[in-house]
């Protein structure tokens, strides 16, 4: 064969190469994991647009109520999503939520500590729990499901006894008068942007109160952190190297090992997270609420999961995005809130839910099957 043949022939090979194909924004677009939970906010916000379009649902009041509850949830979703990306589940999130509250409820009513240092307490507490259930995992070899199983039970029966015998009861009211020029609470407990929605109050932009006052007053809390949390659990999965650990380690762990990844170390900081997550979810509800209560939390984990799965993350891990999670928790915010707008009974909102996320998770998966046969 002639150098120019050859020459030739390598050039075809390379033009064959699937490395250097052209992809269309159309194929990189229905190849992303939070495709199915975009299409399914969009479909929720147009049913309620049509079914309770009149009611007041979608008013800054009534939107920011929705967005309230999505915020909570998307905390605890977010980062229930990057531990499933790393290819592990947290069952312990919703006691952990309890706990927390209990952690900073007791100290600051009871023993006198200062609200800010209590809040410090639950932190550090969540830190070690969350460490704990990622060294269990990672020494142990047990499936995470076991463990955090194991640590959901431990977390809500530690927090039920002991706040039994310190107290005598289940709830510690009492918190909201501490709240008041703390240090650390204002962040976890303060409306932000008020001077916005005063600004709109007085060009009758929003619905006021007889006193003239907003009323809608200010973006939650739970809203900015969630936003925060969303954009820097982004940030760490796109831009990051630790966030190529994260797709490494949860979808080949031992290719991941061999090629340097510290998996283990990366499973450990991801289980931190969602303790340190829920802890977060937990300060918010409890400084809202000015109490704390042992059962707080209750089967929030399986929200959180089923929040990541319809945001586009798989069971299998490596796949998935903090968006798509973000996504899933709006849609069961608009509706859990939105169902009481409408004449449907509230007893099918269950239902509801769980149809609707077969539905995301079954389009999900056949998008991709789509993309991945036409490659």
């Amino acid at each position: 064969m002639s150098t120019k043949s050859k020459s030739i022939h390598s050039k075809n090979n390379l033009n064959q190469d699937d490395r250097l194909k052209n992809v269309s924004n159309l194929r990189v677009l229905l190849n992303r994991p939070e495709l199915g939970a975009l299409g399914g906010a969009v479909l929720v916000f147009i049913f309620f647009g049509i079914v309770a379009g009149d009611t007041g649902m979608f008013s800054a009041y009534g939107m920011l109520n929705f967005f309230d509850v999505s915020a909570n949830l998307g905390i605890i979703a977010i980062a229930a999503a990057m531990l499933m990306i790393g290819g592990e589940f947290d069952l312990s999130i919703g006691s952990m939520i309890g706990f927390a509250g209990i952690c900073i409820a007791i100290p600051a009513i009871y023993w006198g500590w200062p609200l800010w240092m209590s809040i410090i307490f639950a932190f550090s507490m969540a830190v070690l729990v969350g460490y704990f259930n990622g060294l269990l995992v990672v020494k142990t070899g047990l499936p995470s499901f076991i463990v955090t199983l194991a640590m959901l039970f431990i977390l809500r029966g530690a927090t039920l006894a002991l706040t039994r015998l310190i107290t005598g009861r289940t709830q510690v009211p009492g918190l909201r008068v501490l709240i008041e020029n703390d240090p650390i609470a204002w962040i976890f407990a303060t409306d932000t942007f008020k001077w916005f929605f005063v600004w709109l109050g007085s060009i009758n932009l929003i619905d006021l109160r007889t006193d003239g006052t907003p009323l809608a007053t200010g973006i939650p809390p739970s809203v900015i952190w969630f936003i925060f949390l969303a954009i820097l659990s982004t940030w760490i999965l796109t831009k990051t190297r630790y966030g190529n650990w994260i797709f490494a380690s949860g979808g080949d762990k031992n290719g991941a090992t061999n090629v340097g990844v510290p998996v283990g170390r990366v499973k450990i900081g991801l289980f931190i997270s969602t303790a340190v997550a829920a802890t977060i979810f937990a300060t918010i509800q409890v400084l809202d609420a000015g109490s704390a209560d042992t059962m707080r939390g209750s089967l929030k984990e399986l929200e959180a999961i089923a929040a990541a799965v319809v945001g586009g993350c798989l069971l299998t891990g490596g796949y998935g995005s903090a968006i798509g999670a973000a996504f899933g928790a709006i849609i069961f915010g608009t509706v859990s809130m939105g169902i009481f707008y409408t004449d449907v009974d509230t007893d099918w909102f269950k239902v509801f839910l769980g149809a609707m996320m077969l539905i995301a998770v079954i389009f999900n998966n056949y998008i991709r099957k789509k993309v991945t046969e036409s490659k």
